[in-house]
């Protein structure tokens, strides 16, 4: 299972949350969030992979901040089409497609980026893009019948591992961790994460 922690910036908490061996660490690069990056930190992750959040950015200023911050992967979580996905895909980045899930499963939205993109996270539909910490129902997921690989996100806390271990999906791959395990915006608590990975990761 892979493990994301999204909404980085410190650069000694990026250092300690990669020595827990998580696999992708996200840095959001959507202005009014308040897990904003708005400077390159003094260390950035050397074998977890950097993922990039975007929300209805340009092309230009994405791969700029590619270049910068020598992302693997872009994550986008805004109203970007599939062929503006393809684009950036195109580009030799792996992009991952954020997708609001409420209470019904969104079939048709989904289909339409079958093939233009490498990953979805699916993520609880709420006024504002991610970082909520609001859970949607997990059973919608029931319904996605694509091909395309999938990490579940949205208000995932640290009293959910059983819950994500019992959670089956072919095409679930891994999960994303953000706001619950923040003891302020942007900074993860150590002590939770390493907990919640110890144990999702128990047989």
């Amino acid at each position: 299972m892979i493990v994301k922690v999204c909404g980085m910036r410190d650069a000694e908490n990026i250092r300690e949350v990669e020595a827990l061996g998580v696999d992708w660490m996200g840095f959001v690069f959507h202005r009014t969030s308040p897990r904003f990056v708005s400077k390159l930190p003094n260390y950035l992750p050397q074998r977890a992979k950097r993922v990039g959040v975007f929300v209805n950015e340009t092309e230009e200023q994405i791969m700029k901040t590619v270049q910068l911050f020598r992302l693997d992967m872009v994550q986008l979580h805004g109203q970007e089409t599939p062929d503006f996905c393809s684009r950036i895909r195109n580009r030799g980045l792996k992009v991952i497609k954020a997708i609001n899930v409420q209470n019904r499963f969104p079939s048709e939205e989904v289909s339409s980026y079958e093939g233009a993109c490498d990953y979805f996270l699916f993520d609880t539909k709420t006024p504002l893009p991610g970082g909520s910490g609001q859970k949607f129902d997990w059973s919608a997921l029931s319904a996605y019948r694509g091909k395309t690989p999938f990490l579940l996100s949205g208000g995932i806390s640290p009293d959910d591992a059983e819950m994500v271990k019992t959670f089956a999906h072919e095409h679930c791959i891994g999960i994303d961790l953000n706001s619950r395990f923040e003891t302020s915006p942007a900074y993860k608590d150590i002590r939770l994460l390493q907990s919640f990975i110890d144990k999702i990761k128990r047989k």
